[in-house]
């Protein structure tokens, strides 16, 4: 058994002869198939898994309803539909449910009049939908009436299963369809919707089909292991990948608004780029914008608004910080047409019904392809349209990577994504669920676990491990009030329920998705507003920072509350989106290194017009990006020669830059490495942590998408410690480092209330959050010392595998060892080099606004150019050779 590639394209004639007939002459309507129809609806009629990836708008959902719906109007017609539920569609979005209900609603309304209408009777194929707003008398009534085709998410299936009532009606299931699957495998979500599939199978006792649904994905044959799971003998099951991801034409273009990015002014720049942005908006009917944070939303619509450059009562925002009442209103009138344009951050990514979309702006970078198709895929919202996005950029960084992106796009590459494994809170929550649905023999649950891809290498000794955490079996715990949800008698081999409460602990708790927190903020006893617990993180005292307004001070911060004193005139040192940025991605910064080097060739050799040739024909892009482009590889190349390199970064060449900044004590290593701030940032902890802790001294880290710095206090010898992080020892310096920081107590206290350590809920009783921290924190400090406990460790999984990226990390370290690539330490200078510019100014506590970043930068470079173009070398002393070896372990 094995993931197959199915590329047999039928034609309309052979898919009308699998439908039932009323239901062929109601989809004659449509006169062509479109590709995910071409080649999905065969393979679903013959009862094979499939996965099917397609642009927006190409009928992949038509595609998966099609023959379920032609089966259950059979069913219907011969009087044989029962009361059960024969399919269940998933999706990450409620949103979506209630859309994809309206679209079933409409074929099943016109297919059912044909039928009566010609004399026929015919059961009704009822559809409902199932989430946590379904109120209590729906619920009621499926349970009466249950649906033949239920619409979920996936805590609400995991809710149905365990259900007794209601999973008695899931053993008719044939089908299972999982759409915007992209969006669920790369989180816990994801994770604990593979493991209540098999759950759900094991209930309906044999296989049914697995329909998964997907705009932009790779790679596809670990996305179809995902949707599909393992047999008991530890063999894949079938499945059948549609790939029509690059069937729909698209237009994308690179814009730089200004001649020149260093020296324009920041407020003439941003003035340019918002006009632009109008120009696009003015020109199309309607526009959506996409930004990378919520700020940026809110800032790019004030300003479109106060320049008056597009009708303000045509223009809104849409992001997750609004209420939910506001976001219906901004997609109920895009859908209406009654507005030109509307900006957004992440919110309107996936596949929410919003009507027609002429074009994308994307303003920076998306940090990744998948993302940035996904963003652009929302124009021209159907086959025969193309996809319009306009990637405008004002920094240099941002500016190569859109190029690059368009590049890889039009060559059909997309990122990887990153599928967690065996996460330990997940498998906690799910055998509660399974405990109360009967008593289990432990090899059998252990059986059912590894069926799932994400739990499929689940060691046992770690499932043995969450079984005794649930059951009690740690004292310390006990004591503190952490009671046993399970009895487990392991000389017996099984276990089982504990206890009345349980069951509306699980139902009242389940889910991954953790609590939004808001840090409430003091001055004195005045409450002044509230911030993110993630960009609370960020603050060290004497920081500055903007809320309501007014520019305020941090102290300190206890818990959920953080005092603050006013700093009226000072500049705000942390930026408030800083708890939002999305993380380059590993194949785009690769795919970076790659573009950079080959406009080094050409510029080394004097091609200089070609190099901008390139540039507009590679990333599509205007006269002014291509020039930016070249003279930025142009500036870090001279750069570099006059240390003595003559040769440029690259995926083999890791530089490491060597740099005291004039006036500021210490030295900067900035480390060239564009592998994204999740790479980046395991890496980064990592030296650092065994700087430190040689050294005796505090280590300052920069983490940047494309590298990160340590700022030390004197220098030090870096390639003896290059040497100590190798493949074979990151992730115990890693787990040591992320252990004394705190972000582990965030994500411990989400891990805890996913396992259902600290409850949300309790006897119907909301639990708030401050006491839900106060808890996990008690909790944190009995555990921290128990290396062994599950929890604990699957903390430390996340933050290192998931939140950051450990695994590509080891594989970069491997490839210095091996030879593939190697770290390159420049001699020491006195001005950073334009590739190091961004990165480390981007994490200077003075340099936050961007007009501050921009003033500062102009006269690094105005001072590089006038070393450069003297002829004097950038080389402090000028007696250092650059070192260029693999830093061998």
């Amino acid at each position: 058994m094995a993931i197959y590639s199915y590329d047999r394209a039928a034609s309309m004639e052979e898919v009308l002869r699998v439908l039932d007939e009323d239901v062929a002459e109601w989809f004659k309507q449509f006169k062509e198939l479109t590709p995910p129809q071409k080649y999905g609806i065969i393979p679903i009629s013959q009862g094979k898994n499939v996965l099917i990836t397609s642009p927006t708008g190409s009928g992949k959902t038509l595609t998966a309803f099609l023959y379920i719906l032609s089966e259950l109007f059979k069913l219907a017609k011969q009087g044989k539909l029962e009361d059960t539920v024969y399919a269940v569609y998933v999706s990450p979005l409620r949103a979506l449910n209630n859309d994809i209900r309206k679209n079933l609603e409409k074929p099943l309304r016109e297919i059912t009049e044909m039928i009566r209408r010609k004399g026929v009777e015919i059961q009704e194929i009822r559809i409902a939908v199932r989430t946590g707003d379904t109120t209590a008398s729906e619920r009621s009534r499926m349970l009466r009436k249950p649906p033949h085709i239920l619409i979920t998410t996936p805590e609400s299936l995991a809710l149905v299963i365990t259900a007794p009532l209601f999973r008695e009606k899931l053993k008719g299931v044939r089908w299972v369809i999982v759409d915007e699957i992209h969006s669920l495998c790369e989180n816990k979500r994801g994770a604990h919707l593979s493991l209540t599939l098999e759950r759900l199978q094991e209930i309906v006792g044999r296989p049914f089909v697995r329909i998964g649904l997907s705009a932009t994905i790779s790679p596809l044959e670990e996305v179809a292991k995902f949707l599909v799971g393992y047999n008991d003998d530890g063999t894949v099951r079938d499945c059948y990948v549609i790939d029509a991801r690059f069937s729909k034409p698209m237009d994308l273009r690179l814009i730089c608004p200004v001649e020149d990015l260093i020296y324009t002014p920041a407020e003439e720049a941003s003035e340019a780029m918002y006009r632009r942005i109008a120009e696009i908006v003015n020109r199309h009917r309607t526009t959506l914008i996409f930004t990378n944070t919520r700020s940026g939303t809110e800032r790019v619509v004030f300003h479109l608004k106060r320049l008056g450059l597009v009708d303000a009562d045509k223009l809104g925002a849409h992001h997750s910080s609004l209420s939910r009442e506001e976001r219906f209103e901004i997609e109920d009138r895009l859908k209406r047409g009654e507005v030109k344009g509307v900006v957004t951050s992440t919110s309107l990514e996936l596949g929410i019904d919003i009507g027609y979309i002429d074009a994308v702006v994307q303003i920076g970078s998306p940090k990744g392809i998948s993302r940035g198709l996904q963003r652009v895929g929302r124009s021209g919202h159907s086959m025969d349209k193309t996809s319009r996005g306009y990637f405008i950029a004002l920094d240099l960084d941002d500016l190569i990577e859109d190029g690059v992106l368009i590049r890889e796009a039009y060559r059909g590459r997309l990122d990887n994504v990153s599928i967690p494994k065996n996460p330990l809170d997940v498998l906690a929550q799910h055998i509660v669920g399974m405990a109360l649905t009967r008593k289990w023999r432990i090899e059998e649950a252990y059986r059912l676990v590894r069926r799932s891809y994400c739990f499929h290498d689940l060691p046992w000794e770690d499932f043995i491990a969450v079984l005794r955490y649930l059951a009690g079996r740690y004292q310390e715990l006990v004591d503190r009030k952490v009671y046993a949800k399970i009895w487990l008698d392991e000389e017996e081999g099984v276990f089982g329920r504990r206890g009345k409460l349980l069951r509306p602990i699980y139902f009242q708790n389940i889910g991954t998705i953790p609590d939004e927190v808001a840090v409430t903020v003091y001055h004195g006893a005045r409450r002044v507003g509230y911030l993110e617990e993630e960009f609370l993180e960020e603050l060290s005292p004497g920081d500055t920072f903007i809320l309501g307004g007014k520019v305020y001070r941090f102290k300190w911060a206890r818990g959920l509350v953080a005092f603050v004193e006013p700093a009226e005139g000072a500049k705000p040192t942390v930026p408030r989106w800083i708890s939002e940025l999305l993380p380059l991605t590993f194949d785009l910064g690769e795919a970076i290194a790659d573009f950079r080097y080959m406009l080094y060739r050409l510029i080394r050799e004097g091609r200089v017009r070609e190099a901008e040739e390139v540039v507009k024909r590679e990333m599509r892009a205007d006269d002014s990006a291509a020039r930016n482009v070249t003279r930025y590889i142009a500036m870090q190349y001279r750069y570099l020669r006059s240390l003595g390199f003559d040769d440029f970064h690259s995926r083999s060449n890791l530089i490491v830059e060597r740099f005291r900044m004039p006036g500021e004590p210490g030295i900067y290593y900035v480390f060239h490495t564009v592998f994204g701030r999740r790479v980046n940032s395991v890496l980064a902890r990592a030296i650092a942590h065994v700087i430190g802790r040689e050294e005796g001294i505090n280590v300052r880290v920069i983490i940047d998408d494309h590298g990160f710095a340590l700022h030390l206090p004197y220098p030090v010898d870096i390639e003896r410690y290059l040497r100590m992080v190798n493949s074979r020892n990151l992730r115990k310096e890693i787990s040591e480092a992320v252990l004394n920081t705190q972000y582990i107590w965030r994500i411990f206290r989400h891990v805890a209330t996913r396992a259902l350590m600290v409850l949300r809920y309790y006897k119907g009783k909301k639990t708030r959050v401050h006491r839900q921290q106060l808890n996990s924190e008690m909790l944190f400090s009995v555990v921290r010392e128990m290396r062994d406990f599950p929890l604990l460790k699957e903390a430390i999984r996340e933050v290192i595998e998931d939140k950051m990226d450990v695994v590509r990390a080891e594989i970069v370290l491997r490839d210095v060892e091996e030879g593939r690539r190697r770290w390159v330490v420049l001699p020491e200078s006195d001005i950073p080099s334009p590739f190091a510019q961004g990165p480390v100014l981007r994490g200077m506590k003075d340099a936050v606004l961007m007009s501050d970043r921009v003033r500062l930068m102009q006269r690094l470079y105005e001072a590089l150019k006038r070393r450069l173009e003297g002829g004097a070398g950038a080389v402090r002393g000028g007696r250092e050779r650059v070192r260029e070896r693999p830093v061998s372990t």
